[in-house]
């Protein structure tokens, strides 16, 4: 048992961490989870498990990168409303969802996503002084919709795919579009606990642990977001699509 914990603790720093600072914590984290949990704990308890974790990193990492960062409050806030609503909808339809068919796609848009970024070096690396546009406030809250539906759906990719809406339409630097993006991952995660929770899918001895461990993680990886610069955010960005890539690759030919 206090392997196990310790195994919960370690992984959930660091899962925090990463998704702070560059996006994809719940690559480590899940995997870390269904490999320490006891093989009888149900999937549901699992995901319930890890989006409370999730939810208590990217709390800390949005509050830190809402005090350091000048954000989009005026498409942000309505944006992520819809992003909730989408996202409660998304956990509802997985079920019946061909999720089969959803991994190559998302596996061609990575790639897609990658190429773009190593071709376009400058992507990113300047901040915007102009204010949206009312075409880009309809485009956002819109873009909130369907990445909410998505993380509703399936899940892996959303912040990486939110960071890079943010850059190429919006022509944010790396560091506002990260933190933008953790805004919208916030009101997803709250809407998935909004399933969890009510229906006793968490398991509070395991996630309580968890989420300070997340927590402490995502204090230290907005510091270093904050810190390293679009520079820095913008290799963490191409290095995290490189894994995702190999992952949607395994799941999709394996």
């Amino acid at each position: 048992m206090n392997d196990m914990l310790f195994g919960l603790i370690l992984a959930g720093f660091f899962a925090g961490l990463m998704d702070a600072a560059v996006g994809g914590g719940g690559l480590l984290q899940i995997p870390a989870l269904f490999g320490l949990l006891p093989n009888s704990t149900p999937i549901a308890s699992v995901l319930g498990v890890n989006k409370f974790a999730s939810f208590s990193g990217t709390a800390m990492a949005a509050t830190q990168f809402a005090r350091k960062v000048s954000l989009p409050w005026k498409m942000l806030l309505p944006a992520a409303v819809v992003a909730f609503a989408a996202s409660y909808i998304g956990a509802k339809l997985a079920a019946s969802v061909p999720v089969q068919y959803m991994k190559p796609a998302m596996l061609v848009i990575m790639l897609l996503m990658f190429v773009y970024t190593f071709v376009k070096k400058d992507l990113g690396q300047a901040v915007r002084d102009t204010a949206l546009t009312q075409r880009e406030y309809y485009l956002g809250i819109a873009c909130g919709a369907a990445i909410g539906l998505y993380d509703g759906i399936l899940g892996p990719g959303t912040g990486s795919l939110l960071a890079f809406i943010f850059v190429r339409f919006f022509a944010y630097d790396f560091l506002t579009a990260t933190a933008s993006a953790k805004i919208i991952n916030l009101t997803t995660n709250l809407a998935a606990l909004s399933f969890f929770i009510p229906n006793g899918h968490i398991v509070w001895v395991w996630a309580i642990p968890l989420a300070v461990a997340n927590f402490s993680g995502g204090f230290v990886g907005s510091w270093l977001a904050v810190r390293g610069g679009t520079k820095f955010l913008r290799v963490g960005f191409m290095c995290l699509l490189a894994v995702l890539i190999g992952k949607f690759g395994w799941d999709t030919y394996s």
